[in-house]
C-alpha cells in the first residue's frame, strides 16, 4: 500500500491506460479523482469498481484544454478529498494521421491543446495545492525520442511534454518531484484505431521482449514514480517500449 490515504488525480481516467492507472493507484491505497471528457462510461466503471473493491474514487466530466472547467475540477477535487497529493496526466490523444502538406492549422493547434495546453493548466491548478512531498507524473510517448508514424503534431507535443517535465522539475524540487513515461506500444484502444494491425505485429516483433506493453505494466511504473519509493527521481523521461528502442 505505498500511495496509502493519498489523493491522487488521474486526468484522462476513463479509458485504456489511464484506467490502469486509477485502477493501480487505488490498489495501492490512494483515493483517485478521475476526469474525463467524452468517456463517461468507462470513467463511471472504473469508479464503481474501484468503490466495489473496497476503495475511494470519483469521476468528474472536464475539458481540461478550458482553464474554468479545470479550476472547478482541483476544487471539487478538493471539496471532496481536503487534498491533493499528486497528479497524473494521461489526458491526449493523436486525433488523426495527417501529412505537414495536408493539415490545416485548426488540426495543428487542437492536437497541441488537448495534449500540452491540457498539461500546463493542469498543472498550473494543481500545483498550489499539492501537499509536500507530492508528485506530477506526466505522458510523453516513444514518438516524442523518435518522431512516431505519420502524426508530426502528436509527436512534437510529446517532446515538449518531455522537455515541460524537465523544466517542471527544476521550478518545483525540491519539494515535488516530476516525471514523465515514455510508453512505446501498448495493446489499448489507442492503437486500435490509429495503428494497422500488420505494423503492431511488426512492432511488437522488433521489441526485445517480442510482444506489446500492457496498460497494467505502464500504471504499475506510475504509482511507483509517485511512491516514496521513487524519492530520488525527478526530470527523469522513462521509458517503457519492451526494449524497442533504447534512450
Amino acid at each position: 500500500m505505498i500511495l496509502q490515504d493519498r489523493v491522487i488525480i488521474v486526468a484522462g481516467g476513463g479509458r485504456d491506460i489511464g484506467a490502469a492507472c486509477a485502477y493501480d493507484i487505488a490498489k495501492k491505497g490512494a483515493k483517485v479523482l478521475i476526469t474525463y471528457h467524452a468517456s463517461a462510461e468507462g470513467a463511471n466503471k472504473v469508479v464503481d469498481n474501484i468503490k466495489q473493491s473496497g476503495g475511494q474514487a470519483e469521476a468528474i466530466q472536464a475539458d481540461l484544454t478550458n482553464p474554468q472547467q479545470v479550476a472547478s475540477c482541483v476544487a471539487q477535487t478538493l471539496e471532496l478529498f481536503n487534498k491533493i497529493d499528486g497528479l497524473v496526466h494521461v489526458a491526449g490523444g493523436l486525433i488523426a494521421r495527417k501529412k505537414i502538406t495536408e493539415m490545416s492549422l485548426e488540426h495543428w493547434r487542437h492536437v497541441m491543446d488537448v495534449n500540452m495546453t491540457s498539461l500546463f493548466l493542469m498543472s498550473q491548478a494543481v500545483i498550489p495545492h499539492l501537499s509536500n512531498k507530492g508528485s506530477i507524473v506526466t505522458f510523453a510517448s516513444q514518438a516524442g525520442r523518435d518522431g512516431g508514424g505519420g502524426a508530426v503534431p502528436y509527436a512534437s507535443s510529446k517532446g515538449a511534454i518531455m522537455t515541460f517535465t524537465r523544466g517542471l522539475a527544476k521550478e518545483l524540487g525540491p519539494d515535488i518531484r516530476v516525471n514523465s513515461v515514455c510508453p512505446g506500444m501498448i495493446s489499448t484502444g489507442f492503437h486500435d484505431t490509429f495503428t494497422p494491425d500488420e505494423v503492431r505485429k511488426n512492432v511488437a516483433q522488433a521489441t526485445v521482449l517480442k510482444r506489446e506493453g500492457e496498460a497494467s505494466e505502464v500504471a504499475s511504473l506510475v504509482s511507483f514514480l509517485l511512491s516514496d519509493e521513487a524519492s530520488y527521481i525527478t526530470g527523469a523521461n522513462i521509458d517503457i517500449n519492451g526494449g524497442l528502442v533504447f534512450s
